[in-house]
């Protein structure tokens, strides 16, 4: 079954010329300096809207890391040493150009990775997590201990380790930035991003309004790269920790990179988020919101959106009516429409995959195909679209239960009890997210303290504060970003004990 056209014919815009081949050519940013040229080659970025070039991105090696990373150890003394209300200072000025270019920035986005502007607002999310830890640079305080005897002084300090490595996700490398570097910059460490080759420019911009903000050169740098570059940064024996969002297949060759020089990493991977519906639910907001977060925000490209719809029994056939009416009714096209919720996947090989996964299951009786599964035709049959896709049904043991698709595909199942529902939830590799819609509050709370995972929603809208923990159990990787734990990832502890003091 093919997704329906929305009410309204939509058509692809106009782009804004050179905004994203400007940022490519200004090319990395090494202490302050721009280097247009990289041993890693050269990768050229296409508009997933229109399926056309639009930038060559440079690419770097090892030896642009390596050039990096020691601007980064040059810079490290004096930051460490930057009275907190200048790094205050900084970081809050940081905040306000990002909300100033925020209809730059998300027009970026949208000719980045695909993000609608109606929806992803990119300077405002990310200056929301830089004024966060702006907040937090006059109060990273340590704490005396008692001493055996109540004879000498032992205090616990925090500490930056240095240099650390960001490696931000390609679906919000703008995003990744705010989560990552600020709270890293904020502690006093300098820092060294690696944004994938396949969406580096909102993580380009972020450090030019840095260094506009007066952030001194060399206390951020950014070097676009792939593996070679990746596994250079988290290898280097200058990085004292790695900071990294993306897959578990990734992931387990940072870990495995890491190793050299046994150094902490903090890890958001993927995840298979569950939704619950129960019978008592608002279910027009169930299904909704299950259409939103499961399918189109992102397109579906988010690691913790819940991809896995649990509907009770006795409302199963009503919420997959709403849904399905929600999907077939959602507007997708160019992200750069302000009417548009959903736009393209971010490349040609992910749509690609994701049509695939949607044949498999198919051919394999995965489940029901409820809509979608198919690109889109007409205005953007160049484009990397693929509809939004429901199956109903779907065999709990099939790979589109079990694996990560990470494209718009959600995956809907029928229960009938609580201890069900909650055992099928946490039968997953991944504990990232998870939603619960129920009236009963009581029976809201007991489920989500069952759940195996980082962040449960109840009744609401899945959003991440930046001044609140996000991180997942399992397989979903370990650490957390927002809120004071975000912060504490980037600071060592010292015990400093002054002996013999009466």
């Amino acid at each position: 079954m093919r997704a329906r056209q929305t009410a309204r014919e939509r058509t692809v815009r106009e782009r804004p010329p050179g905004l994203v081949a400007s940022v490519a050519e200004r090319g990395f940013l090494i202490g302050g300096d721009r280097v247009a040229r990289g041993g890693g080659g050269t990768y050229l970025h296409h508009d997933p809207t229109t399926g056309r070039p639009q930038a060559e991105v440079p690419l770097a090696g090892a030896a642009e890391v390596d050039q990096a990373v020691a601007a980064a150890a040059a810079a490290a003394p004096a930051w460490r040493a930057t009275a907190p209300d200048e790094r205050a200072r900084i970081l809050f000025r940081l905040a306000d150009l990002l909300e100033a270019a925020s209809e730059e920035c998300a027009v970026l986005g949208a000719l980045e990775n695909g993000s609608p502007i109606s929806v992803m607002q990119p300077g405002y999310y990310t200056a929301g997590f830089v004024r966060h830890y702006a907040g937090w640079v006059d109060k990273i305080e340590g704490r005396l201990v008692p001493t055996h005897g109540n004879t000498g002084l032992d205090q616990v300090r925090l500490e930056p380790y240095g240099v650390v490595g960001v490696m931000p996700p390609w679906n919000g490398p703008m995003m990744g930035m705010g989560q990552k570097a600020a709270p890293a910059l904020a502690a006093g460490n300098t820092v060294v991003a690696k944004p994938p080759e396949i969406a580096p420019f909102g993580a380009y911009r972020f450090a030019e309004l840095a260094l506009e903000a007066g952030l001194p050169p060399g206390v951020l740098n950014v070097v676009a790269g792939g593996p070679e570059a990746g596994e250079a940064l988290v290898r280097h024996p200058l990085v004292a920790k790695v900071s990294f969002t993306g897959g578990r297949e990734v992931a387990r060759r940072v870990i495995e990179a890491s190793a050299a020089t046994i150094k902490p990493l903090t890890l958001e991977l993927g995840g298979k988020s569950a939704n619950i519906v129960f019978p008592d639910a608002d279910l027009d907001a169930a299904a909704t919101q299950a259409a939103f977060f499961g399918v189109v925000l992102l397109s579906g490209q988010g690691c913790a959106l819940p991809t896995r719809l649990f509907v009770h029994d006795e409302v199963y056939d009503d919420v997959v009516g709403r849904l399905v009416a929600a999907l077939q009714g959602a507007p997708v096209g160019d992200p750069l429409d302000p009417e548009v919720q959903m736009g393209p996947v971010v490349t040609r090989s992910a749509q690609e995959r994701i049509l695939a996964v949607v044949d498999r299951a198919e051919s394999e009786g995965s489940g029901r195909l409820l809509t979608g599964g198919r690109p889109l035709t007409g205005p953007f049959a160049d484009g990397f679209f693929v509809a939004p896709t429901a199956f109903g049904d779907v065999d709990p043991d099939s790979d589109l239960a079990r694996q990560e698709v990470f494209g718009p595909v959600l995956s809907v199942f029928r229960f009938s009890s609580e201890d069900e529902v909650v055992a099928r939830a946490n039968e997953t590799e991944f504990g990232l997210g998870a939603m619960v819609h129920s009236a009963d509050l009581a029976r809201a709370s007991r489920v989500a303290g069952r759940l195996e995972a980082g962040m449960v929603v109840v009744n609401g809208p899945m959003t991440m504060s930046p001044n609140a923990p996000f991180g997942g159990y399992k397989q979903s990787g370990y650490g957390r970003e927002g809120g004071r734990e975000g912060l504490d990832e980037f600071l060592q502890r010292k015990n400093v004990l002054f002996a013999g003091l009466d």
